[in-house]
C-alpha cells in the first residue's frame, strides 16, 4: 500500500524534485470496481457504464505503458492521471448504451487528445526544483493544487 513504507519516500522525492511517481492503477482499478457494483446493487446502468469505462481506461494506461516513471524527466502521477482521464472519457464517448453520456464526453475527450502533448509538457517543464505545499502531513490545499495542476491547458478543459 505505501503507508509507511514507500510512501514517505515519493512525498520526499515529490517535494525536492517536483516528480510524484506514486502509481495510482490500484485506486482506479477499485474506483471502476465501485462504480460497478453500484450499478449492479442499485441497478444504476450509468454506474455500470460509467465503471467499466473505468476498466477501458485503466486498460489503456497498461497498454500504452502511462505509469509514472521513478526518475525525474520521467512521466509521473501527474502524466497517468491525465492518460486515465482521456482513456475514460474516449471510452464514455465511444460506448454506445448511453446517447447522453456520449455526447457529454465525447468534445472532453477531443480536447484532452488534440491538448495532449501540450498537457504532458507542461507537466514535465515543471519537474526538477523543490516545491512547497505549504507543509507535510496538513499540506495548504492552495499550494498543493497549483504544484499538481501545473498544466493551463488541461485545467481549461476539465475546469
Amino acid at each position: 500500500t505505501g503507508a509507511g513504507g514507500s510512501a514517505p519516500k515519493h512525498v520526499q522525492q515529490f517535494v525536492k524534485e517536483n516528480h510524484l511517481r506514486w502509481d495510482s492503477l490500484g485506486e482506479f482499478c477499485a474506483l471502476g470496481e465501485s462504480l460497478k457494483f453500484l450499478g449492479e446493487a442499485k441497478d444504476n446502468a450509468r454506474a455500470t457504464i460509467l465503471g467499466e469505462a473505468v476498466e477501458a481506461a485503466t486498460q489503456g494506461i497498461l497498454d500504452n505503458d502511462r505509469s509514472p516513471g521513478r526518475k525525474v524527466g520521467q512521466p509521473d502521477n501527474r502524466d497517468s492521471h491525465f492518460w486515465f482521464a482521456l482513456y475514460w472519457a474516449e471510452a464514455l464517448a465511444a460506448q454506445d448504451r448511453d446517447a447522453d453520456l456520449a455526447r457529454h464526453f465525447a468534445p472532453i475527450a477531443k480536447a484532452l487528445r488534440d491538448a495532449s502533448d501540450t498537457i504532458t509538457g507542461d507537466f514535465a517543464a515543471v519537474q526538477g526544483s523543490a516545491v512547497d505545499l505549504g507543509g507535510y502531513y496538513h499540506t495548504d490545499p492552495k499550494k498543493t493544487a497549483d504544484v499538481m495542476r501545473p498544466s493551463a491547458a488541461l485545467n481549461g478543459i476539465i475546469g
